[in-house]
Formats: C-alpha cells, structure tokens, sequence
C-alpha cells in the first residue's frame, strides 16, 4: 500500500493534474487478451514477459493515474508457472490462462494483499482467502496482478463524494485526460484496462460502478443479471444489486471473462439459478447478429447533451446499417418513482450486509466489527478519510430498522417492479424488442474536489441496477477526444445476447480509440 500523503500535498496534486511519463517501449498495451493468447500458443510471447512488461508499464504510468492500490508480490511466480504449465503441455489452456488481470478492491483474494475498499479501517484486511469469483478465475488460470483503486466503499459513504477517490489509493484518473474523472467506484479497474497496465480487471456494480467507468474510459464493461455471479466475500452494499463483471477492451474478452465468472455458490442464494443459466458466451458471439432484431431506442435516456447525441445517431446508424429495426422508446412509466425506493433499499441493506461482512473479518486484523464502529472510525481520523467530504449515507444506514422493516420491504418490492416487470419487462414487450440502446453516459467531467462529480446523462443503466437485469456498455465513439459507450439493456438472463449485440456493433464500428498516455 503507498503511504498516504499529507493533505495539503494531496489536496494539490487533486487540484493539479499530474504529468505522466513515457514507459518503456511494450507491444502489449492496447492488445486483447485474445490477441494475447495466440501470440503465446503460436511461441510468440510468453506470460511471464507480459506480465513484467505491464508491471514496467505501471511503474511509468501508474504514479499519474494513481489506478492500482496493491501489487500482488506472487504475480511474477503465478505467470512463471503458467509458462511452465504451457511448456509442458499440461493444460488446459483456456483463453483468460495466464493473463495478468487486476481486482476492484472491495473483492478479496488469497494473495497476500488487504482487501480495503480503499477505507483505512480495512487496511490490514489481509484475508488469506478467495471470493468464489476469483476462485472461478483463478481456476481458469488467470494470474492476480494485484487490486485496483476504487471510489472508497463503492461510493455509498456520501452522496457528496468525488468519483475515484479513496483513502487508501488517492484519487485515479482518466488516461485520456488525466485531468478528467474516470467515474466509479471501479475507477482503478477502469483507468488501468484503458491504459494497459493489465490484460482485463473485475469491478463490481450496485448502480453505474461497471458500466460508468468502461464508458467514460473507452471499454467494453458488463454488469451481469444478479445472481449469475457470486458476491461472496466481497465488500457489500445490497444484496438487491451488488454484482461483480469485466472490464475489458475487446467484447470478447468480456465474454470469456464472464464465461469464467459465472456459476452458482451456497454461499449466495441469489445465485440458485446460476449454473442453469450460465454458457459458453462466446459461442454467442456473431458479426451478424444485429441483422432482423428489432432494438428498442432509449430516446428517454438521451437529449442531455448535444455532442453525445450526435455520436449516438451515428451508433444508430449502424446498428440499422447491421440489418437492425429500431424501435423509438420515448419514456420510461414512472421513472421518477424508482430512486427515492432505491436509496431506502441501499441503505438498509447496506447496514445488514456490511455488518455480516465485518463479522466475517479477523479481529486481530480488522478492528471496525459494524458500520457504527467505521462510522467511529473516520470521525477519529476524520483527517485523513474525510478530507474532501464527509459520511452522511453511512450515518443514515446505521439509523435503518433491519430487513425485516415494513418500510424497506414496500420500497424493495416497489423498485423491484417499477424497474422490471412494470419497466424494462413491459417496454420490451409493447415495442416487440429483444434488447434497448442508449448513451451510457456522457464525456469524463473535469475533477472537481470543491463541487464534486458532474455527471451528464446516466439514464440507461439505472432501470437494470435496480431491477438486477444485464447492462453492457461498449465504445460507441469520442467527445472532443473523450470517449463514450453505447449501453444494451436486456431482460434477466439475457447476458449472451447482449454480448453478441455488442459483439456486432464492435466489430462493424471499431469505435474504440486508445488513449494516446505513454506514446
């Protein structure tokens, strides 16, 4: 972990955007980790030297973009046996086998590395265990290249919080610019895929933390259905929306990476459906795919920003150039009404799941044991964990009556309804779409440590967070240089046609655009 900085050199260099230096000349940096793999397999690469030349490339980068919290001192080891396992013909060698991803985190893992959720009270969360999610990975043969910086607690302490910011990592920014926010909470995951310090990462979503940060930094990102990934083991907000998925460059990486993810754990009951629903999803995966569906316009989830709207009708296009039929979507019934539910949801659930977090902690490592002892916690060091804003959401979670309150179990089941069956359900079924399309959200804002975030747009997500359904997002263009992602909605379960829709679009547009950091 870096030692933390004193506030005034912190609050300067937030106010300051940091030059970033040249790395070292690799040829990896905006490479698939399909790509990746073929040049190994064809003796072309080995993991070991991939795996150095991202740690090369953060050693020049990272110090600007502040995206990783932890490098995981095994990594070297796990890539070198990877390389053994390759030379000695004892595979299987699947497509993630081998490749250097990072981890949000709020997500633990059995390396010798403290799960934090960039909050100093879980600085010494050094927990000698996987989440099921990682153990799926792990299996699969990816190699933990360390944990990434993250909005502290997944952004859910303050409604005034500034995007990217953690105690624990400082504030992460935007490859593209790094004056520029890259949104949260899976801001490291996010900044560090976009600017090759790692072949994918894990972020976690409860509402926009996936599909945010891929937009805003140019990647392809997938909040999965909840339920089709175990959130055992990590660091929790609601059990109504919590999920882990990938950030990656290329639809097919995210594919593989969830193929890997997905399945069912005792652990977490949301996932009793898991193994029945989950595929190979890049069997799925057709340059055709768009040609005869009928997709559904979110023209609700536009109109917030002119500069984005164009690069939208543009996206449009070519999903009608695909051999698509468009659908306009003007509004969404009762919108208004989902928001005030969900925040009485988030913020009960958030009391009960953190609380049986801690209590699954060590003791001797982890001292806060409930969310009033955090809440404790940062008053005693208000200093150094609420330099630029404070914890009134979390002071709000601790006065909630338990998930066992009349109030919370109407606005769960409200939200749950006006979001799904009554919302995204009901829209798809009157317009005889299969999926919905929108802008994912506006260009990266400016970081702001005075007045916080400004986000533009964010509309076509938000419906999906609360009713637990599958958001993807993928490049669709740039802004003034910034990029901009183009969201797919779709019923629960309905992971391998979003990803082959998006998969489609991908491949006709080339939308996405490195960031020109290190050239």
């Amino acid at each position: 972990m870096r030692p933390l900085l004193p506030l005034a050199l912190a609050l300067a260099l937030m106010l300051a955007a940091p030059a970033v230096a040249a790395p070292p000349a690799v040829d990896l940096a905006d490479k698939s980790m399909a790509e990746l793999q073929a040049e190994v397999a064809a003796g072309q690469g080995a993991y070991e030297r991939n795996l150095r030349a991202y740690l090369a490339r953060g050693k020049a980068l990272d110090p600007g973009l502040r995206a990783i919290i932890a490098l995981n001192p095994d990594a070297v080891a796990q890539a070198r046996a990877a390389d053994a396992r390759r030379e000695g013909g004892k595979g299987p060698f699947g497509p993630l086998f081998g490749m250097p991803i990072l981890i949000k985190d709020n997500i633990e893992t059995l390396d010798p590395m403290a799960t934090t959720a960039g909050s100093l009270a879980l600085a010494g969360n050094v927990t000698g265990r996987d989440a099921p999610v990682i153990a799926r990975l792990r299996a699969a043969g990816v190699v933990v290249l360390g944990k990434a910086n993250l909005s502290e607690w997944a952004n859910i302490r303050s409604s005034d919080s500034l995007s990217g910011w953690s105690a624990v990592g400082g504030q992460a920014r935007n490859p593209y610019d790094p004056a520029r926010s890259t949104c949260g909470s899976s801001a490291g995951s996010g900044a560090a895929v976009a600017a090759g310090l790692a072949a994918a990462a894990v972020g976690t979503e409860t509402d926009g933390s996936i599909t945010c940060p891929a937009a805003v930094n140019g990647l392809v990102g997938l909040k999965p259905t909840v339920g089709l990934v175990s959130r055992a083991f990590i660091v929790p907000i609601s059990a109504s929306q919590d999920t882990a998925g990938p950030m990656t460059r290329t639809v097919r990486d995210a594919a593989d990476m969830l193929t890997a993810m997905a399945g069912g754990d005792p652990a977490d009951p949301a996932t009793a459906e898991a193994d029945a629903r989950k595929s190979d999803y890049a069997t799925a995966l057709d340059p055709d795919a768009l040609k005869g569906a009928r997709i559904g316009v979110m023209r609700y989830a536009a109109g917030f920003h002119k500069e984005t709207d164009a690069v939208f009708e543009q996206a449009l296009a070519a999903l009608k150039a695909q051999g698509a039929t468009l659908v306009d979507v003007p509004s969404f019934p009762d919108r208004d009404k989902i928001g005030a539910n969900e925040l009485v949801v988030l913020l009960t659930e958030l009391k009960a799941g953190l609380n049986a977090y801690l209590a699954s902690t060590d003791p001797d490592k982890v001292k806060t044991r409930t969310l009033a002892d955090v809440i404790a916690f940062n008053r005693a060091n208000a200093d150094r964990e609420m330099p630029l804003f404070g914890q009134e959401l979390f002071e709000q979670a601790e006065k909630t009556a338990g998930l066992a309150d009349p109030a919370y179990l109407k606005a769960r089941d409200e939200a749950r309804r006006l979001a799904g069956p009554d919302g995204i359900d009901a829209l798809l079924k009157t317009h005889d779409v299969t999926a919905l399309v929108g802008p994912t959200m506006g260009p990266a804002w400016l970081i702001d440590p005075v007045l916080k975030d400004h986000y533009v747009g964010g509309g076509a997500g938000g419906a999906a967070a609360v009713a637990g359904y599958p958001h993807l997002t993928v490049p669709m263009g740039q802004v003034g240089g910034l990029p901009v992602g183009l969201s797919f909605v779709g019923p629960k379960w309905s992971e391998a046609r979003l990803l082959a829709y998006g998969y489609a679009f991908e491949q006709a547009t080339r939308a996405r655009r490195a960031p020109a950091i290190g050239e």
